[in-house]
């Protein structure tokens, strides 16, 4: 399934989507959830009585008449994994940034996050705003302590997103918290999709552009450390809720490798296979 949240007619809702077309949740089911986070914890037996619903619906609305907007905006935790492709951290390696010999975990705060289609703003206090593709995952289960072998089973979907950065005050401190906060940073969707439909993860390829032009290019399966191996080092420390979120990291191709920064006007557009795509503009900070 597709689980989407979204506006039609100035009002937002969730609901799923069926061909071109979104349903709302409230029409499917009567005792529906109100957040796609507890559409998530609600696990298999829910999600089956969704589409056991989805199959007799009549009342629709074409995804070309309704807005996307961010699947889970209220996450608790946005967690980013970073040098987690090979080709990424070869390119780092060459600038002459430490390779770190461990899983490097930071925080986007949570109020970065908007929608698939919504703007991105360039800060005022920033000169070196960057991009970076990566395919997200959101936590469906909450867990603590889980196996690389269970690790699967609390995944609750995955979804495109754009690890703004804003590099100057990444680099400006030794944690990266700040240079991947400012809000608007954080832009994901178009939805989530449910693990049904991803049969594998590591095999999917993501592809990112700036005004048309290829920047990003690379395959989920080139990862250093696994989705797996992620959730596993990330439960060790802390519980993992239903509609956490997690970037899996980016691959080559990044604006600082380049020396080609988002500037004000241009739209950047990440695709991953399976999964869908988003498109952000970005504008200046009002």
């Amino acid at each position: 399934m597709k689980l989407i949240r979204y506006t039609h007619a100035a009002r937002t809702t969730i609901g799923v989507v069926d061909g071109g077309h979104a349903v709302e949740l409230a029409c499917l089911l009567p005792d529906a959830p109100t957040s796609l986070k507890d559409v998530l914890a609600g696990g298999a037996n829910l999600h089956q009585r969704i589409r056991t619903a989805l199959a007799s619906s009549t009342v629709r609305v074409p995804l070309s008449a309704v807005r996307l907007e961010a699947p889970v905006p209220d996450a608790q935790k946005y967690l980013a994994i970073g040098m987690n492709y090979e080709d990424h951290a070869e390119e780092a390696r060459r600038a002459g940034i430490a390779i770190p010999k461990t899983q490097l975990w930071f925080n986007k705060q949570v109020t970065c996050i908007v929608g698939p289609w919504d703007d991105v703003q360039h800060p005022r206090a920033s000169q070196k705003v960057d991009y970076e593709a990566e395919l997200g995952v959101v936590i469906g289960q909450r867990c603590r302590h889980v196996s690389e072998a269970d690790a699967p089973g609390v995944i609750g979907g995955y979804f495109v997103a754009n690890d703004v950065t804003a590099r100057d005050w990444q680099f400006a401190s030794p944690t990266y918290t700040l240079g991947k906060s400012f809000d608007t940073h954080g832009p994901t969707g178009p939805w989530i999709v449910t693990p049904d439909e991803v049969p594998d993860p590591h095999n999917l390829e993501m592809r990112l552009t700036v005004n048309g032009e290829l920047r990003q290019k690379q395959n989920t399966g080139t990862m250093i450390y696994n989705i797996w191996q992620q959730i596993a080092h990330l439960s060790t420390v802390m519980t993992l809720m239903p509609g956490d979120l997690i970037a899996t990291g980016t691959c080559a191709g990044v604006g600082i490798a380049l020396n080609k920064f988002l500037q004000p006007g241009d739209v950047v557009r990440v695709e991953i296979d399976r999964i869908g795509h988003i498109e952000n503009r970005i504008v200046p900070e009002p």
